[in-house]
């Protein structure tokens, strides 16, 4: 599918000659984005049934005539027999994976992408003008553009395009947040600004008109465009299963850093339950990701090898497991997709099927010979199992010939029953049938455990019920949370929980090739160990001040080095720099927020959203006066995504299992002869 089919022959990228800013392309009529607007038309369809049953309801309660109560209890049947419709057909948006799949051709597992949030539009121009004004006693008109350039990017920030340019759009527009929160968002008044956004699983919508909404929804849709790249990465090369395990990671950094920031979120996608699931879900999409990657260049046939990889892929299995034993909790399983449920089962069962296969295989087809290395092999089984057959010890099952054969058998016994158990289940999910690519692999993955266990299978022995013992997942390659720096930085410091003083200009003149104090801290860098004789200090540098600019460049977002390479050849005469100070401040007065959740049942508390977690002992938000107080220019240094130009993978779907190199896991053929697995 086309990425950007954009009419008249327009390109999106943001170019000079662009017509939309870059990161943004309203016209791009792609599968996702179709996906999206269905996704808001839905949602409006919802907030209208639901408005009429808050109506026959409150009518309901108003009346005491039995003909009327008649008539409303009539109604109300048809709005929640039409909004069970809608919740289905969000449901089953929600379970359209294959529009966000990679655009080539290719041979793995499909991968769960988020959806992005639905929001209105909003219009900042009147409060912000009125408040420019009123509080700071200026011409709100003569910051017209800047306000218009802020909201243009809000509204571009409605259709991202699904790459690393859609990401930077996040992130610049996240950066502006803390700035508006300070300058306009008073916690001793209501700006008459509200923010909508509605809840991706259930439509319901969420209005409030503090700031934290808006930077929440921002932080979800942030990690829901890293899902959507990952999962539209070309997984048949390294380059592209490199790009999906650092984009899995980043989601979940992003989902983790929403849930310990904004503890108080009353939208059920981003209720702490929700997100704790979701994280587990980006965290086994890239561990999947990691398995695909050791196994793209082939799986050696030998016997360490083979138990390497069954541990590795016992591992996916046992995370899979976790996110699907997440997702039939309460309130989870309620409106989570049925489809996302099945697919992580589907996954258990085959990944814990295959390490099966892997056993199975390095004892079957290796025997241990006068060149093998007993006490490696020993070791390397002892690892495999929690626990051996009673009576068996590592070095019986190797040297044993009968005893090897007879466990390896029933390794692939359970490899054969695990993958009848995932096309079982892989069969109830209807939205699952229609991944052909997934059914594929299923089949060939139980055709090849067949295969193994019937040139094994002897007519003439007594039928065997040994049970093979479970496989300890290990794996040297964890899939971990990445947090980007799209949210950290000098936003962490430089936010608006914090009080700061007027930028003081100073005056750095070395002794002897020495400042007097020394640096610490990623970006900003702040000063340390200080000597109170330096001349700095002398001019009014302290300890634990942040250095903001050296001279005429603007260094809030360099580390230590790059601030040092700046002062390192400062000559006599010495260099300005400017610093800041962190001020003690009194705790703000905490204002109402009006929150509207649609009427539906609430899953859990619906608190108003009006600090994040660290607000507990939160600062007043008081503003430092400046003659242009209005600084949207932020310099975006933030590191980016890799680009999404992949190498075209192999489409003639012939990779078959005795390749020297072949795709693993691949629907293709299999056998079992060959050197590389």
């Amino acid at each position: 599918m086309t990425d950007t089919l954009l009419p008249n022959g327009l390109k999106d990228g943001g170019g000079d000659r662009s017509y939309f800013r870059k990161g943004c392309n309203p016209c791009a009529q792609t599968g996702r984005s179709k996906l999206q607007n269905k996704r808001a038309t839905l949602n409006h369809e919802i907030i209208k049934e639901m408005r009429m049953r808050a109506g026959a309801e409150n009518l309901l309660k108003a009346t005491s005539n039995n003909k009327v109560k008649e008539m409303v209890l009539l109604e109300m049947s048809y709005v929640n027999a039409n909004l069970q419709l809608l919740m289905g057909q969000l449901e089953e948006l929600n379970s359209s994976v294959e529009v966000y799949q990679s655009t080539q051709e290719t041979a793995n597992i499909p991968l769960i992408a988020l959806g992005l949030k639905e929001t209105k539009e909003v219009d900042f121009s009147t409060p912000f003008k009125d408040f420019i004004l009123e509080h700071y006693s200026d011409d709100g008109n003569s910051f017209e553009n800047e306000i218009a350039d802020l909201m243009d990017l809000r509204q571009a920030c409605r259709t991202p395009s699904r790459n690393a340019a859609g990401v930077d759009l996040f992130a610049k527009y996240f950066s502006h947040l803390p700035l508006m929160e300070s300058r306009f968002f008073s916690p001793n008044r209501p700006t008459g600004i509200f923010f909508t956004w509605y809840d991706s699983f259930t439509g319901v919508p969420l209005c409030q008109q503090n700031m934290s909404l808006e930077k929440a929804s921002i932080l979800f849709n942030m990690a829901a465009l890293y899902s959507q790249i990952g999962t539209r990465s070309d997984r048949q090369t390294i380059v592209g299963l490199a790009e999906a395990i650092s984009s899995f990671q980043k989601a979940a950094g992003i989902l983790n850093h929403l849930k310990e920031t904004f503890t108080h979120t009353p939208s059920y996608d981003m209720s702490p339950a929700m997100l704790s699931m979701l994280i587990r879900m980006m965290l086994a999409q890239a561990q999947e990701c990691l398995f695909e990657k050791t196994a793209l260049p082939g799986i050696r046939n030998q016997f360490s090898s083979l138990m390497k990889m069954a541990q590795e892929a016992a591992k996916v299995s046992e995370i899979y497991d976790q996110v699907h034993q997440s997702m039939i909790q309460t309130p989870i399983k309620d409106n989570v997709p049925l489809f996302w449920s099945t697919m992580s089962q589907v996954k258990t069962n085959h990944y814990r099927s295959m390490a099966h296969y892997f056993v199975a295989s390095a004892l079957l087809d290796h025997q241990l010979g006068p060149s093998d290395d007993e006490d490696q092999q020993e070791k390397t089984l002892s690892q495999v199992y929690d626990r051996l057959p009673e009576g068996r010890s590592p070095l019986d099952i190797l040297k044993n010939k009968e005893e090897r054969e007879r466990i390896g058998k029933a390794h692939i016994r359970r490899a054969i029953l695990g993958h009848e158990e995932a096309l079982r289940i892989y069969s109830l999910c209807h939205h699952l049938t229609k991944l052909d690519i997934l059914e594929d692999i299923l089949k060939a993955s139980h055709q090849r455990s067949l295969n193994k266990f019937s040139e094994n299978d002897n007519e003439e022995e007594f039928t065997d019920y040994t049970e093979a013992p479970d496989i300890i997942s290990k794996t040297e390659h964890k899939a971990e949370m990445e947090v980007p720096a799209t949210t950290k930085g000098p936003l962490s410091v430089f936010s608006a929980k914090q009080r700061w003083t007027a930028p003081r200009t100073l005056r750095l003149r070395p002794e002897d090739r020495d400042l007097g104090f020394t640096l610490k801290g990623e970006s900003p860098v702040q000063v340390v160990s200080l000597d109170p004789l330096c001349p700095a200090a002398a001019d009014g540098l302290k300890e634990g001040d942040y250095i903001i600019a050296v001279g005429e460049t603007d260094c809030k977002w360099f580390s230590v080095s790059d601030v040092m390479r700046l002062l390192k050849d400062v000559d006599e005469e010495g260099i300005d720099i400017q610093v800041v100070s962190m001020m003690e401040s009194n705790p703000a007065v905490t204002t109402k927020s009006a929150t509207f959740s649609g009427n539906l049942p609430k899953t859990y508390s619906m608190i108003c959203l009006a600090y994040d977690d660290d607000d507990k002992n939160s600062k007043t938000r008081k503003v430092t006066k400046k003659s242009s107080f209005l600084s949207w220019g932020l310099k975006n240094r933030l590191k980016s995504a890799s680009t999404l130009s992949l190498p075209t993978a192999d489409n003639s779907g012939t990779l078959p299992w005795n390749k020297p190199c072949p795709t693993f896991p691949s629907s293709s053929s299999y056998n079992n002869d060959s050197v590389l697995y």
